[in-house]
């Protein structure tokens, strides 16, 4: 079951149908110990018309942060960006120590949802967008569902000094989520995919893939470093970074339009400003 966050309230999808959930706000239903039972009883009424073309980001209160260098995809391409800078082999010390990187991403409001517009700093000239698994938690941590991220980066800011990172991640229109949040009614395979493709007129600029397999880092040990010394009254939102990184030629332009995949999940796309 998926819930989509329209204008107009709650919704959920099982088997193709739509179900509204009324009389509780997005955080509320996140954080409910209740969240499944009040889906399942919402699916027993009578169905409802939903437009997904018409779905807001699935986020409200909660704060995104997100995880670094968790595929060995990821390590690479980061050890190559700031070779020059004399980074390189600190991106090899992060993925293989035992604490992993996380970062603040954005807040929920701050979120651009599918069919939006993200946008490439003007002060970048090589920029990226990272498609990511999202974890979706409670106030209590526990994962509750999952939901596909757009972790959009700068990479030559970031290549420069690895203390510019906020720098290269967080901006106006640098994280995009959606288009619905899969409820985590049980864990999903390792054979997962995620792919990217981003298009340039009507040409595809750039294509990947990957799967969950190559995720070096367990979703719960993310979580539990994550919440070890910080609170989240409505839940939070963690991306768990990426293994899909196009060539070091390649850079986004405006007009291109990015859509990420995932298995069960659905697809989000947004258009680059």
């Amino acid at each position: 079951m998926r819930l989509y966050r329209g204008a107009e309230g709650i919704f959920v999808e099982r088997d193709g149908r739509f179900y509204q959930i009324a009389n509780t706000s997005w955080d509320d239903l996140i954080c409910s110990d209740e969240l499944l039972d009040t889906v399942r009883a919402a699916v027993k009424g009578k169905d409802v018309v939903f437009d997904t073309n018409k779905a807001l980001a699935p986020i409200v209160g909660q704060e995104v942060w997100a995880a670094g260098v968790t595929y060995y995809r990821s390590r690479s391409a980061r050890m190559e960006e700031s070779k020059d800078a004399g980074g390189g082999t600190f991106y090899d010390r992060v993925y293989a120590a035992q604490r992993p990187e996380l970062f603040f991403k954005c807040a929920g409001w701050r979120a651009v949802g599918p069919g939006g517009t993200v946008r490439i700093r003007h002060d970048a000239k090589w920029s990226v967008p990272e498609p990511e698994l999202a974890l979706v938690m409670n106030a209590r941590g526990q994962l509750v569902g999952y939901t596909i991220g757009n972790d959009m980066s700068s990479r030559d800011i970031e290549g420069e000094n690895p203390l510019y990172l906020p720098q290269a991640k967080v901006y106006n229109g640098s994280c995009a989520l959606g288009p619905a949040v899969l409820l985590a009614e049980s864990p999903l395979a390792k054979t997962t995919a995620i792919r990217l493709e981003i298009l340039r007129g009507k040409e595809i600029a750039f294509s990947g893939s990957t799967t969950l397999a190559e995720l070096k880092r367990e979703p719960e040990e993310l979580i539990s470093y994550l919440f070890r010394e910080l609170d989240f009254p409505h839940g939070a939102y963690l991306m768990t970074g990426t293994g899909i990184v196009p060539q070091d030629d390649f850079t986004l332009s405006s007009g291109d339009i990015i859509r990420i995949s995932i298995d069960g999940l659905g697809t989000l796309e947004n258009h680059v400003g």
